[in-house]
């Protein structure tokens, strides 16, 4: 799976050959065939044809030895989405599993958000509730995800930024919990690479300066371990274990460390043929060199969530230093490179069966995801609790029995007692953690032994667990005992906050209460029917101003409409308002005088911005840049007038303006970014930053300006300071 070698389809067919039979490697060439007349005539930003995505993210599939349904998924992952080809020419030509695996990862097109956040938000729901259905789904969606990535330098930095952000909070992360770890690492390398290439590159070198010497003293110590596994006729694998980029810079950052307090770039993998060699080899090394305490850990008897299975342990090696080993079977090997991927390998007999079985099993968090899409109704909100619950830092707990939980940091036995059984959850009366009575929110640590006390006669949950419990399966679960216990009483409290809304709206009741509109609305949000929309917003599964905006959405723009054909014809007849609405804009509109005109606080056009009149409901006319997304939509078009600057604006005029500032977060850089303001006699009025956790810090400051020239020279200052990667004018 190089990240450097482009494979062209006949290496993919050549690739697959070695795993699949002739009937299924002519089957993926046919996929091939068909995505290549699909794509025919589209480029990518690279300048390079179309089809050359689609097959290198076969090529990694392939690498994989994934099965032939899911290769030819990847050479048509994009067709649907980008040409004109649909789900159900797909399967009539290729089938049902086929159609259905490209589209889990096609992509929302057209339905409109409000946002892009929005949209991005929905199109990830979309994608895992796919792959809940079928894990598959996301093994294609990673390779086109790691090809993206590749070629990520064809596309300008902001969008190279949004889309390692998404990498390293979404995909990484998922990679990881698959066990997929050579995709994961080269996620994480490329994507530190593009939001801080200064620390990227630096790690880089510095690494390189010492890989000589690093080299050998691995070699010195295989060596050594060679020769005392011949003693025991042990047969061993041995490589050096290189440390990842992305590794070494969260350890800097969240430890505070410089690079040469880092010891464990020192590293070597032992990969023996059975459980009995892993043991044996970690009782040799241990006797050769002295181990660190606390720094042994067996995942072998204790296997992670995604199986990863090893031995790891520290000791202070030849020279002093602390050396790191990891010691592994053949298989365990496999699954910790590959994970889930190589569970999926084609290869033919029904021990695989088995394992591919007792994988989903241990997979069951997939499952849940679509009880979450059935309980949350907002494509965000339902992304916020899945980062939660699939992609924060886990700790490790224990039944009675021994046997281990897996739940996100800051979890309660309450969210314990939830991933046990639901009857568990709602009569828990209390928990012993570690054999001692502890209170429903103690904050469960990695190692504790959780027992949950339970009563036939408990009254169910409280309405407080909500804002106890830390997941999103605990918190549905709750939510699911109220709605049923109190449906009527849910149904009649979320009519009445409904009709508030409304009523709020200054909207006549019975003009939005009819009982098309009432199953129109409940069907948008995949409601069965009224009442159970009201009861949803009785128990808060979802708000009464989201209702009601749906409700009333005609009758506001029938009204809308109305009033703009008002004002229209009022401006036509040059019916001029009071003098004392006008306002000093700088701006005049073209054929009135004395109309109330405002400067749009969205996109704060400033003289020299080419700039657009916008009619807007009894506030006048909003000026807007014409490049400003609040006046691009068709119906923002209808109201459209031609506005100008007055040539009579002063130097005294002062307009707001909202930079954002990005750049590498080291000391002294805020300060430094508002000294250059100031050096250019510019006033500042409002300022605010934050860092991430890959210490790219993003500094947003308003400031008071004459005209665009007087911006231009602010913005050339803020570029020249060391450290600042871009600047750019707000939208708000």
């Amino acid at each position: 799976m190089s990240k450097d070698q482009i494979l062209t389809a006949d290496d993919v067919m050549e690739q697959a050959g070695k795993y699949l039979s002739s009937d299924d490697t002519a089957f993926i060439r046919r996929a091939y065939e068909y995505a290549h007349s699909a794509h025919e005539g589209q480029f990518r930003k690279s300048g390079e044809a179309y089809i050359i995505h689609p097959v290198q993210v076969a090529s990694i599939l392939v690498h994989l030895e994934l099965d032939p349904e899911t290769v030819a998924g990847g050479f048509l992952h994009d067709v649907v989405e980008d040409t004109n080809v649909t789900i159900e020419k797909l399967e009539t030509e290729f089938g049902h599993e086929v159609a259905m695996l490209v589209d889990g990862v096609t992509k929302l097109g057209k339905i409109k958000y409000k946002s892009k956040e929005a949209q991005q938000a929905a199109n990830h729901r979309k994608m895992f509730v796919a792959m809940a259905k079928d894990i598959r789904v996301i093994l294609i969606k990673l390779a086109d995800r790691l090809h993206n990535m590749r070629t990520l330098k064809h596309l300008p930095p902001d969008k190279q930024r949004r889309i390692s952000n998404e990498t390293l909070e979404i995909f990484s992360p998922l990679a990881h919990r698959l066990g997929i770890s050579t995709i994961k690492w080269e996620l994480e390398d490329t994507a530190l690479r593009y939001l801080n290439p200064q620390q990227y590159y630096r790690i880089v070198h510095l690494m390189k300066q010492k890989r000589e010497e690093r080299e050998f003293y691995i070699e010195d110590v295989m060596s050594e371990v060679q020769s005392q596994l011949k003693e025991v006729n042990i047969k061993a694998e041995m490589s050096g274990r290189p440390k990842h980029l992305y590794s070494i810079y969260r350890k800097m950052v969240l430890q505070n460390k410089q690079f040469n307090e880092i010891y464990d770039l020192l590293a070597v993998r032992i990969v023996v043929n059975s459980i009995k060699d892993c043991y044996a080899v970690l009782g040799i090394i241990h006797t050769c060199w002295k181990p660190m305490p606390g720094r042994f850990k067996d995942y072998i008897a204790m296997p992670k969530p995604n199986l990863y299975q090893s031995l790891h342990t520290t000791v202070i090696g030849p020279k002093g230093d602390p050396l790191e080993v990891q010691i592994r079977t053949h298989e365990m090997h496999q699954i910790a490179e590959f994970g889930i991927a190589a569970h999926w390998a084609y290869k033919e007999g029904k021990q695989l069966n088995n394992q591919k079985n007792s994988f989903e099993d241990k997979l069951t968090w997939f499952r849940e995801i679509l009880e979450w899409q059935n309980e949350t109704h907002d494509a965000e909100e339902f992304m916020e609790s899945l980062k939660v619950d699939l992609f924060s830092d886990m700790v490790y707990v224990f039944t009675p029995k021994g046997d281990v939980i897996e739940l996100p940091s800051g979890s309660v036995p309450l969210d314990f007692a939830y991933r046990i059984h639901t009857e568990v959850g709602n009569h828990t009366i209390g928990a012993k953690i570690n054999g001692k009575m502890e209170p429903l929110d103690y904050v469960l640590k990695t190692g504790d032994i959780v027992e949950v006390m339970t009563s036939k006669h408990s009254y169910g949950p409280s309405q407080d667990w909500i804002k106890l419990t830390q997941t999103s399966q605990a918190k549905n679960k709750i939510k699911q005992f109220f709605k049923k216990q109190r449906k009527d009483e849910n149904v009649a409290k979320g009519r009445d906050l409904v009709e508030k809304e409304v009523k709020a709206a200054d909207i006549d009741l019975k003009e939005v209460f009819t009982t098309e509109n009432l199953k129109r609305v409940a069907e948008k949000f995949n409601f069965s029917n009224e009442e159970d929309m009201f009861a949803a917003v009785g128990y808060q599964g979802i708000t009464a101003a989201q209702i009601a905006t749906r409700l009333t959405e005609k009758i506001r723009k029938q009204n809308n409409e109305q009033h703009l054909e008002q004002t229209l014809e009022g401006i036509k007849t040059e019916k001029k308002p009071s003098p004392s609405y006008k306002k000093d804009s700088g701006v005049r509109v073209e054929g009135v005088d004395n109309l109330l005109v405002r400067l749009s606080k969205c996109c704060n056009p400033v003289p020299g911005d080419n700039i657009t009149g916008y009619i807007t409901k009894g506030r006048g006319v909003s000026v807007h840049r014409v490049d400003c997304p609040n006046v691009q939509t068709e119906e923002a078009k209808k109201r459209i007038l031609q506005v100008d600057w007055e040539n009579s604006v002063t130097q005294s005029k002062q307009y707001h303006v909202d930079l954002e500032i990005s750049g590498y977060d080291r000391r002294g850089l805020l300060n430094e970014v508002l000294q250059a303001v100031n050096e250019t006699k510019t006033n500042i009025t409002a300022v605010n930053g934050k860092s991430d956790r890959n210490r790219m810090a993003l500094i947003h400051i308003t400031i008071l300006i004459h005209n665009i020239s007087h911006l231009r020279k602010i913005v050339d200052r803020i570029k020249q300071i060391k450290d600042v990667y871009t600047v750019t004018r707000m939208l708000q």
